[in-house]
C-alpha cells in the first residue's frame, strides 16, 4: 500500500516554479498543489519583518499533504483544526488549477482567509471545484495576531522607526510570487481576481491602498468586510503602546530589545493578545481588525486614502450578509452607541431604530432584533454603502450585493453563511454566487449566461442584488440609515 501511494505521488504532475520544482497531485486535467512555500520561514531573527522570498531549491519538493497553520488560539470549531495544528513556519500557499498547459491564460482567483485577522487558515480551499469553471484558484496564509500585526519601539528602531502590518506584507508578496509563477500553472498573471470574507474582505480592501501592492491584481471581492468594519483605525504610537502591553504579557521587561522580544515563545504571544484590554474598542476581538496607519506600508487612514482616489483603481464586488455578527448589549447600550455613532442626526437615527422616545423597537424577522441589526449596519453594511458610494463617485466599477437565502430548512442568515455557495459545487434552486463570481473573475462583470441582471452601483440608482429564497432580486438602497453615517 506503501508502494502505491509513493507510485500515485511520483505520478503527479512536477512544475518548476521561478524558487524550484513542485510536485503535486494530478487532478481533471491539471493538478492541486497544497503548501507551496512563498517566503522564508518567518522565524528567529526573521520574525516581525518583512518577509523574505525562499532560498531556491533544486529536487521536486512534495506538495500534495495538508501543510501547517499560522499560530492562533482556539476559538470554537470553527478554528479548532488550524490552532492544534499550527506553526511559526506557515506562510505556503495552495493551487489548483484546471489546465497545466503552456499557454492557458486561464483567470486566477486567489483567496485571502478570515477569521479576525487573529484565527483560521488557507488550507481546504483548494479542495473547491470552482475551478471547473475555468479558472486557477489560489489560497494563501499570513501571519495572525501579534506576530503579523505587532508594533513596538524596538522593532521600529532596525526599521526607521517603523514596524507592524508585516501579514499585509506576507500578502503582498504572495501577490508578487503568483504574478512570477502563476503561467506556469496555467493561470493568466494580468487577469488576477483577489478576494476574501470577513478580515480577508478587510484585507483584500486594505491591498487596494498599499502602494506596494499596485499592478499585483486587476479585480477584487469583499465578502462580509471593509478596509476598517467601522472601526476607527491605530496610530503606529497606539500600535506600538498595545505591542509593549502584550509583549510584558508574554514575559518581556520593559525596554526589551528586538531580540528578547523574538526569543518570546509564540505561544505566550499568542495567549497575551487575548489578554490585554485594547483601548477605544468595544469588542476586543476586534484588536487586529483596526487597521494600523504606520505611515509606510499603509501611508495614512483608508478613509483618507479612499477619499482622496489612492485606491488601486479596479472593478470591484461588496457586500453583506442579512445577518452577520452580533457586537452590542441591550437597549440602553444601544441607544447610547446610536447616540455616539450618529452623532449629526441622533433622533432621526434613533427613531429609525425604534429607540425614541415612546417607542418600542421592533424585531425584522430577516435582520434580526436592533441590537443586531445597530451592529451590522454599523459593521458591515454601512461602511460597504459608504466604499460603494466613494467608489462610484470616482467612476470606479462597483456592484453591491446582501445574501439573505436561508433554504429549504429556514436557517439564519449569519456571517460566513454565503461561503458554501461560492466554493460547493452548485445545487439547483440555490443562489448563483457561483456562478456570477466566475463571471466576474473571467470578465470583470458579474453578469451573462442567463443570470438576472445586476445593476452597477451610482449614487443615482444605489442598486444592489439580493440573494433571497426567492432568487436574486435587484433592489436600490441597501440601508437608509446609511445615510446618516459616512464611514467606509
Amino acid at each position: 500500500m506503501i508502494a502505491a501511494a509513493l507510485a500515485l505521488l511520483a505520478a503527479g504532475p512536477v512544475v518548476v516554479t521561478a524558487d524550484g520544482p513542485v510536485r503535486g497531485e494530478a487532478a481533471a486535467g491539471g493538478g492541486v498543489f497544497r503548501g507551496i512555500r512563498f517566503a522564508k520561514p518567518p522565524v528567529g531573527p526573521l520574525r516581525w519583518r518583512a518577509p523574505q522570498p525562499p532560498a531556491p531549491w533544486r529536487a521536486p519538493i512534495d506538495t500534495v499533504a495538508e501543510h501547517k497553520a499560522c499560530p492562533q488560539p482556539v476559538y470554537g470549531d470553527w478554528n479548532r483544526k488550524a490552532a492544534e495544528n499550527s506553526d511559526e513556519d506557515c506562510l505556503f500557499l495552495d493551487i489548483r488549477t484546471p489546465s497545466l498547459a503552456k499557454g492557458a491564460k486561464l483567470p486566477v482567483l486567489v483567496w485571502i482567509h478570515g477569521g479576525g485577522n487573529r484565527g483560521g487558515a488557507g488550507g481546504g480551499t483548494v479542495e473547491s471545484r470552482i475551478t471547473d469553471g475555468g479558472i486557477v484558484l489560489v489560497s494563501i496564509q499570513y501571519r495572525l495576531g501579534a506576530l503579523g500585526f505587532m508594533s513596538h519601539p524596538a522593532l521600529g528602531a532596525e526599521n526607521r522607526g517603523r514596524s507592524g502590518n508585516y501579514a499585509l506584507l506576507d500578502q503582498q508578496l504572495a501577490l508578487r510570487w503568483i504574478q512570477r509563477n502563476i503561467a506556469r500553472f496555467g493561470g493568466d498573471p494580468a487577469r488576477v481576481t483577489i478576494a476574501g470574507q470577513s478580515a480577508g474582505a478587510q484585507d483584500v480592501a486594505l491591498q487596494q491602498l498599499l502602494p506596494g501592492s499596485r499592478g499585483l491584481f486587476a479585480q477584487a471581492i469583499q465578502e462580509s468586510g471593509t478596509a476598517g468594519f467601522g472601526v476607527p483605525p491605530r496610530t503606529l504610537t497606539q500600535n506600538e503602546r498595545l505591542g509593549d502591553l502584550i509583549a510584558r504579557k508574554a514575559g518581556a521587561q520593559a525596554g526589551a530589545t528586538a531580540a528578547q522580544l523574538r526569543a518570546l515563545p509564540a505561544a505566550a504571544l499568542v495567549a497575551a493578545q487575548e489578554a490585554v484590554d485594547v483601548p477605544d474598542l468595544d469588542d476586543d476581538s476586534f484588536i487586529w481588525l483596526q487597521p494600523i496607519v504606520d505611515g509606510a506600508v499603509l501611508p495614512d487612514t483608508p478613509a483618507r486614502l479612499l477619499a482622496t482616489g489612492r485606491r488601486a483603481p479596479v472593478p470591484l464586488i461588496v457586500g453583506v450578509n442579512a445577518r452577520e455578527l452580533t457586537l452590542h448589549g441591550g437597549r440602553a447600550a444601544a441607544v447610547a452607541t446610536v447616540r455616539r455613532e450618529f452623532a449629526n442626526a441622533p433622533d432621526r437615527a434613533l427613531s429609525f431604530y425604534g429607540l425614541g422616545a415612546g417607542q418600542s423597537p421592533v424585531d425584522d424577522p430577516r435582520l434580526g432584533d436592533v441590537t443586531v441589526q445597530l451592529a451590522n449596519d454599523l459593521t458591515f453594511r454601512c461602511p460597504t454603502v459608504a466604499l460603494s458610494r466613494l467608489v462610484a463617485s470616482q467612476g470606479g466599477k462597483v456592484w453591491q450585493y446582501q445574501f439573505d437565502y436561508s433554504g429549504p430548512t429556514n436557517a439564519t442568515v449569519g456571517h460566513s453563511s454565503e461561503l458554501r455557495y461560492v466554493f460547493d459545487t452548485p445545487a439547483p434552486g440555490v443562489p448563483p454566487l457561483q456562478t456570477y463570481w466566475l463571471n466576474f473573475v473571467r470578465t470583470g462583470d458579474p453578469n451573462g449566461g442567463g443570470l438576472a441582471s445586476w445593476p452597477r452601483y451610482d449614487a443615482t440608482t444605489r442598486a444592489y442584488l439580493s440573494f433571497t429564497d426567492a432568487g436574486a432580486v435587484a433592489g436600490r438602497d441597501l440601508r437608509a440609515i446609511c445615510a446618516l453615517r459616512d464611514t467606509p
